[in-house]
């Protein structure tokens, strides 16, 4: 009776452990939620301030290397063209895309609740749309495969729980979310291993993804002195100091340099 009596707690352990393992990966990252990074901190909107700015490359532009997809004529059909790499996306004027610009000092302890919005990152023409995503620890992030193929998504979070899960087509979105600040972690897909992608995850609401523009907007910023950051991921980061009065706008540019062997 009483070797029975020791095994029930074991048995319990046993049975929840099982339970947990047939979720999927995103479903078990889910469960382990985003630290309380404490109770909401809002700014007088009379006197808030913004940041806006562009990011350009100087000198010539690294070559993006074309992608064979021969290997899933799915994909391959999805292209009218040669598909290439999105490493360095140059738009008009030299403007750089895909870059993540952000306040990486002087928020002191500010605390923010995530959006209830979801950040969306799509799987298209077997490629990773965007290709740079950005989101708050905690909000919500949807992936979905609009492709007539299988993929598999792979985040390789250095500080964040990893997780790695196929996506049939036609399937509902897979719904993750990250729970620590990480910049930037690296996505892949095990099935077509030129799918190359990135997600920033940030503990606050004061960041951008550049477009082929190259401009970005950092709003509601209360009266302050920060330290902007421009991550991009193949030429490094940047970082400038920039003061902001109460309801100014202020202008900045970051200027990345093309490096020999690009």
């Amino acid at each position: 009776m009483k070797s029975a009596y020791l095994t029930l707690p074991i048995a319990a352990a046993l049975f929840s452990l099982a339970a947990h393992y047939e979720k999927g990966p995103a479903a078990r990252a889910a469960e382990y939620p985003a630290p309380s990074w404490g109770p909401f901190v809002s700014t007088d909107s009379a006197t808030e301030s913004e940041v806006v700015g562009k990011v350009i490359l100087e000198g010539k532009a690294p070559g993006n290397h074309a992608i064979n997809m021969a290997a899933d004529p799915e994909c391959a059909k999805s292209h009218t063209g040669p598909a290439t790499s999105e490493d360095v996306v140059v738009g008009p004027a030299n403007a750089l895309a895909n870059v993540v610009v952000y306040i990486s000092d002087g928020l002191a302890n500010r605390a923010f609740d995530p959006p209830k919005g979801s950040a969306v990152i799509e799987q298209k023409g077997c490629q990773y749309r965007g290709h740079v995503v950005a989101l708050e620890a905690g909000q919500k992030l949807l992936v979905q495969n609009d492709d007539p193929t299988t993929h598999n998504i792979h985040p390789q979070p250095a500080n964040n729980r990893e997780w790695n899960q196929s996506q049939a087509q036609g399937v509902p979105p897979i719904e993750a979310t990250f729970g620590r600040e990480e910049i930037a972690i690296p996505v892949k897909c095990n099935i077509h291993p030129w799918m190359k992608g990135y997600i920033a995850v940030f503990k606050h609401p004061y960041f951008a993804v550049t477009g082929k523009d190259g401009s970005f907007v950092l709003k509601g910023l209360p009266a302050g002195t920060y330290t902007l950051t421009a991550w991009q991921e193949k030429l490094g980061t940047l970082t400038q100091k920039v003061t902001v009065g109460s309801k100014e706008e202020k202008k900045v540019e970051f200027v990345f340099k093309s490096q020999a062997g690009d």
